[in-house]
């Protein structure tokens, strides 16, 4: 028994050399994938607190932890009301991100720990337009109660339609709302993350410039950085349509192209914009978050001042539209992530809808070119031969229900009945919009459903259809 004890002690010496060895490298250099972790807890927190109005905690346990990767059991957040920022950390101490809100432009994650540059990146005291009228009927106002239709409002009341985790569900048909509901602390004035339907707007944001001839669909040369190489045959239809030919990878959950580009980039544009070609432009589709990156900082570009870029979302869509709720937020270097950062709340999202079942002209002034919708929703040619079918359309829109949760290769779509001129905005963990422009109707479905819940939106939306048309 004395001959053991001293073995006993090396090995529990032993033990601590270790566990402190290892909390040394966790804090000094924390693998990437603690960092994208913490980044993507603090950047979500932020946003849900600050602009959804959210507890921190209530936020991270239901808006990161209940629907995240294992490893978010193991990330708290500390929030400062005062200095509007969320701080993550695994354990409490390692690979430590902070995400700060500025003024309009959302919450910014700051990877390199510069808050001083990520703060300065606000947009400017524009003025607000005054706030829609109580009574008067939405989209103009904000009264729904007269147009709501009892059939397509008790199809709501059924949790399978409207699926799991939902937080907000609008109906809209013949430019009125029809039914509404809202999952438990959400509300018809909570700005919603939309995830990747951010792209379509992003894709309006284009089109309101190329109404104005500061951007062509056929300009090519985008960037200095692909003068001397093919990356200067990528048009900007190429990019809207998915087709750039540019490598990127989409996968989430690990360390890939996108979870780098949002969590350990500052600067989210200019990783994309570097990222090599690997195909011939408008030959192969890929869907891809970093194209939407690309996109959003040609837009910037052409609107040329970065003060008034970064007020442009409001006054060229936001204010027009009454979507006073809609926050599009930037990265830490003024970028907008265009490809997954808008807040809205599920009427403002119904509104960005409605403006394109309207081919782009609302209350009789076009805010998107004449036949920049019906391009929008014409297949990419790449896309058609990479399914088969219609997939993908020319601005960002799904032809199809969004693949998430379906086997590769297989129809998302089958055994649906849906209208043929059917298409799609489509975001991460459950959140889509269903249009149909045959019918003047759309479908805005809001929430955290993650892809392996199985939940799919079609069957609210054939029954839509069929309510509504029985009058």
């Amino acid at each position: 028994m004395q001959t053991g004890k001293p073995l006993l002690r090396r090995l529990l010496a032993a033990l601590v050399i270790a566990l402190i060895a290892a909390a040394l490298w966790l804090w000094l250099a924390a693998p990437a994938m603690v960092r994208i972790a913490t980044g993507y807890a603090a950047k979500m927190v932020c946003s849900y607190t600050f602009i959804a109005g959210r507890d921190p905690q209530t936020s991270m346990q239901e808006d990161v932890r209940e629907h995240g990767h294992p490893i978010m059991q193991w990330v708290s957040v500390k929030a400062d009301a005062t200095q509007r920022t969320v701080k993550a950390s695994l354990l409490g101490f390692a690979g430590s991100s902070t995400a700060v809100l500025r003024s309009g432009t959302g919450c910014a994650l700051a990877p390199d720990g510069d808050l001083t540059i990520a703060k300065s990146h606000a947009g400017s005291a524009v003025p607000v337009a005054a706030p829609l009228a109580k009574d008067e009927p939405w989209p103009q106002g904000n009264s729904v109660a007269a147009s709501i239709d009892p059939a397509v409002q008790a199809l709501l009341q059924d949790t399978a339609l409207t699926g799991p985790g939902m937080r907000a569900v609008v109906v809209i048909k013949n430019g009125r709302v029809v039914a509404e509901t809202y999952g438990k602390g959400f509300d018809a004035s909570t700005p919603v993350l939309g995830w990747s339907m951010t792209k379509t707007v992003t894709a309006g944001l284009i089109g309101t410039l190329v109404r104005d001839s500061k951007l062509q669909l056929d300009q090519s040369a985008l960037f200095t950085e692909w003068k001397d190489d093919d990356r200067k045959n990528i048009t900007l239809a190429h990019l809207l349509a998915m087709s750039s030919g540019l490598h990127f990878n989409e996968d989430y959950g690990n360390v890939t192209d996108i979870t780098r580009m949002l969590y350990l980039e500052s600067d989210t544009s200019a990783f994309a914009i570097n990222q090599a070609l690997a195909h011939p432009p408008g030959t192969f589709f890929s869907y891809s978050s970093g194209t939407t990156a690309i996109l959003s900082r040609l837009w910037q570009n052409a609107v040329g001042n970065p003060q008034l870029a970064l007020d442009y979302p409001r006054r060229a869509l936001f204010e027009p539209l009454g979507m006073h709720t809609a926050v599009l937020e930037a990265d830490a270097r003024g970028n907008f992530v265009g490809s997954s950062y808008l807040f809205a709340s599920g009427r403002d999202w119904a509104r960005y809808a409605q403006l394109l079942l309207q081919d782009g002209v609302w209350n009789g002034t076009p805010l998107l070119p004449p036949g920049y919708v019906k391009m929008m929703k014409t297949p990419a040619p790449a896309s058609l031969a990479a399914y088969g079918r219609r997939e993908y359309g020319q601005g960002q829109v799904w032809l199809r229900g969004s693949p998430a949760g379906t086997p590769k290769g297989q129809d998302p779509d089958a055994g649906f009945t849906l209208p043929s001129d059917i298409f799609w905005l489509s975001g991460y963990d459950g959140q889509a919009i269903a249009l149909i422009p045959s019918k003047q109707l759309a479908v805005v479905r809001l929430g955290i459903t993650p892809s392996k819940r199985g939940f799919k939106l079609q069957p609210l939306v054939m029954a839509a259809v069929r309510a509504t048309e029985r009058h």
